[in-house]
């Protein structure tokens, strides 16, 4: 029970209640005080009898109806929050604490305050060693679950094929990586922010202190918003709170059932994946979560409507916000971490400043207020800012920099960084891992899996 709602249940609502139940009772005119003396003590007596018995019927029945309000005022004051399976907004009522859950607005001065409260799985026995080498950098999109569906000849077949993988392929290359010595690592640990001797703010590579014997990996994540094109195209449908407090995936097999589980999504399998294998983990470092904001994150549709924009739209979005805010939560505790992806995965080298910035103050609003502070901007498509970060610093990237992003990843197929000399960020590339990689990727990928070995027989050939 929600302890503040009470208190407010009976100030407001069942105070008010008893008080006319009491000045509304028929009192018949009578009280101890109205009854005089007629100069016997015999009336005095039975005057007083009869004054007392009245008082205590009036008690009895003012008690009987607390007893009926009470338990009403209780059960108003109870949670009402949400099941992931109550999506229908069209019946939510209006209410007047909507404030109560809404997330803070952004900071418009953000600096990256990393999770330092993970524990650590390293053992007395661990022999850590510096490492000042390459850090490789992989991503995946959300990966197929069902095979069958997403790959059904269908308009969308095609762009499934390319950019994604399926749940079978996705844990076998974290076996492979596994078993290559690959250790995670967490992406914010490689690189700091210190101030020169000129007094600049400048980043710095950092030594990383590893098992010996093992290689980091950074893995990221794009696009994890269960986005409405891929219902009905074998992916799940959002991440949920299980009963047991760990995080789920939600959605429907090909037979129209129900279904919850932890080996057909990305970020389930890979927190299964280190539960079984604490060592993959530097750390319990997970993965980077970039995110865009057009359609929601995480399968909660916490976008504003601009074209819809009616009082139901809006009491939806803040119940979709609410829900998926314990699950952002319990991501941060375990390891997880989160980058811009741009709010509409637009493509930043051929967008104007006016665009990238509206679209930059967009995502702070809808998707940085409910993540928080990251430092992380992974650009969709690929595509610099400016159109070439590596030699230009242009006002779109200052831009994004004085919002308090240091750390910037186009995609490449080397473990390519490069720390900018005229600003304080670092231009790095990530390797894609997906059905093109699959198909022409070649030898830059075979240091992180074998591709007969991974690919999924429900693939289509190529």
């Amino acid at each position: 029970m929600n302890v503040q709602r009470f208190t407010s249940i009976i100030q407001h609502e069942l105070a008010p209640l008893v008080f006319l139940s009491i000045i509304c009772y028929p009192c018949g005119g009578d009280s101890l005080d109205e009854f005089r003396y007629d100069g016997t003590n015999q009336i005095r007596k039975t005057q007083r009898k009869q004054a007392m018995t009245k008082a205590i019927w009036k008690a009895c029945q003012l008690l009987v109806i607390i007893c009926i309000i009470l338990p009403f005022a209780i059960c108003s004051c109870k949670d009402n929050t949400l099941e992931p399976s109550e999506t229908d907004h069209s019946s939510l009522e209006s209410t007047n604490d909507i404030d109560d859950i809404l997330p803070p607005p952004p900071s418009s001065d953000i600096v990256y305050i990393p999770n330092t409260n993970l524990p650590s799985n390293l053992s007395e026995d661990d022999n850590l060693v510096p490492y000042d080498g390459d850090v490789e950098h992989i991503f995946f999109h959300e990966v197929i679950a069902y095979p069958q569906l997403a790959f059904d000849g269908d308009s969308d077949s095609q762009g499934y094929d390319d950019y994604m993988v399926t749940a079978s392929e996705y844990l076998k290359i974290l076996y492979s990586l596994y078993e290559s010595n690959f250790i995670l690592i967490n992406m914010n640990d490689v690189w700091s922010e210190e101030i020169d001797a000129n007094g600049r703010a400048r980043m710095v590579k950092n030594t990383l202190m590893l098992p010996e014997g093992k290689l980091p990996i950074i893995i990221s994540f794009d696009d994890l918003s269960f986005y409405e094109y891929m219902e009905d195209d074998g992916f799940m449908s959002k991440y949920i709170i299980g009963d047991d407090g760990d995080i789920w995936a939600s959605g429907i097999d090909p037979d129209g059932n129900f279904v919850k589980s932890q080996d057909l999504a990305a970020i389930t399998i890979l927190d299964k994946f280190i539960r079984e294998h604490p060592d993959f983990s530097l750390n319990g470092a997970k993965g980077c979560i970039a995110f865009t904001g057009y359609q929601g994150i995480l399968g909660y549709r916490t976008q504003y409507d601009r074209n819809n924009d009616t009082a139901d739209t809006q009491l939806f979005r803040m119940h979709e916000i609410a829900r998926v805010q314990p699950i952002i939560e319990k991501l941060k505790e375990t390891g997880w971490y989160f980058a811009c992806h741009s709010y509409g995965h637009i493509d930043l080298s051929k967008s104007s400043y006016d665009t990238v910035k509206a679209d930059a103050d967009r995502w702070m609003d809808e998707v940085g207020s409910l993540v928080g502070e990251t430092q992380i901007f992974l650009y969709p498509y690929g595509s610099r800012l400016d159109g070439n970060d590596v030699s230009n610093t242009g006002a779109a990237f200052r831009y994004y920099h004085q919002l308090g992003f240091r750390l910037y990843a186009s995609v490449g197929y080397e473990p390519f960084s490069q720390i900018k000399s005229d600003i304080s960020a670092v231009i790095c590339d990530r390797m894609n891992v997906d059905g093109i990689a699959f198909a022409t990727g070649g030898g830059n990928y075979t240091r992180f899996y074998n591709v007969a070995e991974i690919r999924d027989p429900l693939r289509p050939t190529r």
